[in-house]
């Protein structure tokens, strides 16, 4: 009884996810460097928003809004990452709010223009922006 409903669960894996061998390797590609990139950018960010709470604390107000949007933006791109890696339903979704989270990100971290950490956080939201923009177009 066990094995039989084994085997049907492993036979309903594969077909759900049966399509051309080639599609999938090109979607797997993708979603591998979507979730490297947002791997990448979580961390990046998270370095960021040390970074600025240091900064805010020697005085400099103008941090709050990158240490919120760089906390909110790490949340996002992990979420991202873990979603692309297993092909949820859900991967364009979160994908097009990722590309808009790291845009928003990279943005604000672009006023730093004084801080070499902000600046590279937002170089790293861009390429994040850009592939997580694709991986939602393939779906």
């Amino acid at each position: 009884m066990i094995r039989a409903l084994f085997v049907g669960l492993v036979a309903a894996v594969l077909v759900a996810n049966a399509g051309s061998p080639v599609a999938s390797a090109q979607e797997g590609k993708k979603a591998d460097r979507c979730c490297i990139e947002c791997q990448a950018c979580e961390k990046s960010c998270l370095g960021c928003a040390a970074d600025c709470l240091n900064e805010l604390a020697g005085g400099k107000a103008d941090r709050k809004d990158c240490i919120k949007l760089c906390q909110d933006c790490a949340d996002v791109c992990g979420a991202c990452a873990r979603i692309a890696a297993r092909g949820g339903p859900l991967e364009a979704t979160i994908s097009a709010a990722c590309a808009e989270a790291c845009e928003r990100c990279a943005s604000e971290c672009a006023k730093h223009r004084d801080d070499r950490t902000c600046l590279a956080c937002a170089e790293q939201c861009r390429r994040c922006a850009a592939e997580c923009r694709a991986q939602g177009r393939k779906k």
